[in-house]
């Protein structure tokens, strides 16, 4: 339940957004701490929904112990915000058919097994990753909630009513919906920080524009270029940024990524 000075803080935020004509980009009405609430919902409500199977942690401990060594490693570079404050929880939805990965605010981020089992080497899921957690740092997933679903709406739910718009804007959020689509300039920002979240660890931080190579040319079109859309710019943008950095040339892993994808049997 939200306390009266949190929902105070959040009007003042509805207000402001309301009342500032001159911007055209959507805002969030959220505070950090609002953020993590409705993100820990969201976990709720896909935990509970029957149509995505949620890998259990201590059936498949060797699994979440890589994927979560793959996180931390992302979050000591110190690039990340909101590292300490955020959740950061790692879930892995089995399905071998659905290539696809989606975050949600507070920290919370979902891996289908068919994204994991398509990929060759860690460089090319710890972009992903880092892709995802650019998303949620950067704020856009509740941007992009306050674009899709509207402000009176998610305040009211905020406020506890409509309770019922959880099941389906978590089930939208795992579908990747149009609706919650990222504008191209919050996915070529989530790119750039996803190079540099990867380029100070061991991991070669082109493995995103590795990624967006392969799946490009993957038929059928994968869930996941339907919200992330791969295209030359794209790919050229990260390798310009990793150029930027030094072009530093970092690892693959593939034989420790293969051990990563048994462990998922």
């Amino acid at each position: 339940m939200i306390i009266m000075k949190k929902i105070k803080f959040t009007l003042v935020i509805v207000l402001i957004t309301l009342f500032s004509a001159s911007c055209d980009k959507p805002k969030t009405i959220f505070s950090l701490e609002d953020e993590i609430q409705l993100g820990a919902q969201f976990d709720q409500e896909i935990m509970a929904n029957p149509n995505f199977v949620i890998l259990n942690e201590t059936q498949y401990r060797e699994a979440y112990d890589m994927i979560n060594l793959f996180k931390n490693e992302l979050l000591a570079t110190g690039k990340v915000d909101y590292a300490n404050r955020f959740v950061w929880k790692v879930r892995i939805i089995k399905d071998d058919a659905t290539v696809n990965a989606f975050a949600v605010p507070g920290g919370y981020l979902y891996f289908y097994t068919g994204l994991i089992k398509t990929l060759d080497n860690e460089a090319e899921f710890v972009g992903v990753m880092a892709h995802e957690m650019a998303h949620v740092a950067r704020r856009h997933s509740s941007e992009q909630l306050t674009k899709a679903y509207g402000i009176d709406l998610l305040l009211s739910m905020l406020l506890g009513k409509n309770s019922n718009q959880w099941i389906k804007i978590a089930t939208d959020l795992a579908a990747g919906l149009v609706e919650l689509k990222f504008s191209r300039d919050h996915e070529f920002e989530a790119d750039k920080y996803a190079v540099n979240y990867t380029y100070i660890t061991d991991w070669d931080a082109r493995g995103v524009a590795n990624f967006f190579e392969k799946l490009d040319s993957h038929s059928p079109t994968p869930v996941f270029l339907s919200t992330h859309p791969a295209d030359k710019d794209r790919i050229a943008a990260v390798k310009k940024e990793w150029n930027t950095l030094g072009g530093k040339q970092g690892e693959y892993f593939e034989e420790r990524y293969e051990q990563f994808k048994n462990a998922l049997h």
